[in-house]
């Protein structure tokens, strides 16, 4: 299904995001690689041993929305694109109050803005090819709010609406649409999140310490993208808040009043 495909994908110097650039080159992929950490950029590509050769790395932040079309004509000019990995984003560890307004932009600029930008630059050339899979993603807490994550929670609302008219705007065309939907995942999102003073958190959540590796959540991340699912749901039992926030909101705040914020 991969082989011979050409996929970007953000976010794809550590975490959820490095492990599907090993899923895709090792299956015989060509990948974009991006994020804003060049030298992470070139340790992934160098860990991938032989299918080092299929990885390009393009290092960007989605936080700087200007240059991502000039990005996309000079990497892609008048080839074709497959897969959209939206995996790139940033947390969020701050109560209201507390967080100032630029830092609820910043945020957005990063989860929100920097990925339809590059979904945007990169949707022509589907559309045209009449072919290709976009995928962005989100997060449990995009599907209801969360302590301290409120610009986090917020952003990744927005995606959904976003991409689910994405979807219905262009079933004509024959594109894929997926929300890829993460619970919890061993990944440095904790470490990196930012606090109200716009700095970074800097430990890893315990709940999240607790969650599944990568390299798990990429495997279930391609299987929904070979079942074509719109929504990409990854992790273990913490998912079954969806559920019961869907059926049973009242019980689904009684809980989310008892769990850890961290």
């Amino acid at each position: 299904m991969l082989a011979g495909k050409t996929a970007w994908i953000t976010g794809a110097s550590s975490g959820i995001g490095e492990a599907l650039v090993r899923e895709f080159a090792e299956s015989g992929a060509k990948v974009i690689a991006s994020s804003n950490d060049p030298e992470g950029l070139t340790r992934v590509k160098n860990s991938c041993g032989k299918a080092s050769g299929m990885i390009t790395c393009v290092p960007f932040n989605l936080a700087d929305t200007a240059e991502i079309g000039e990005l996309v004509a000079r990497h892609l000019g008048g080839g074709r694109i497959d897969y959209l990995l939206n995996i790139g984003g940033t947390s969020q560890r701050a109560r209201i109050e507390e967080t100032p307004l630029w830092l609820d932009r910043k945020i957005f600029e990063i989860n929100y803005f920097g990925t339809i930008a590059l979904t945007k630059a990169l949707l022509p050339y589907m559309v045209r090819q009449r072919s290709g899979h976009i995928l962005a993603t989100s997060s449990i807490s995009g599907r209801f709010g969360f302590p301290l994550r409120s610009a986090y929670s917020a952003s990744k609302q927005a995606l959904h609406g976003f991409f689910e008219t994405l979807y219905l705007e262009n079933k004509k065309n024959n594109l894929r649409v997926s929300m890829i939907i993460p619970g919890r995942v061993r990944t440095a999102i904790s470490v990196h999140a930012l606090e109200s003073d716009g700095k970074e958190h800097g430990k890893l959540d315990e709940g999240q310490a607790k969650g599944i590796s990568p390299e798990k959540a990429a495997r279930m991340i391609i299987r929904g993208i070979r079942r074509n699912r719109r929504e990409i749901l990854v992790g273990k039992g913490e998912l079954t808040l969806l559920f019961i926030r869907r059926i049973f909101p009242w019980l689904f705040f009684r809980i989310a009043d008892k769990i850890k914020s961290t």
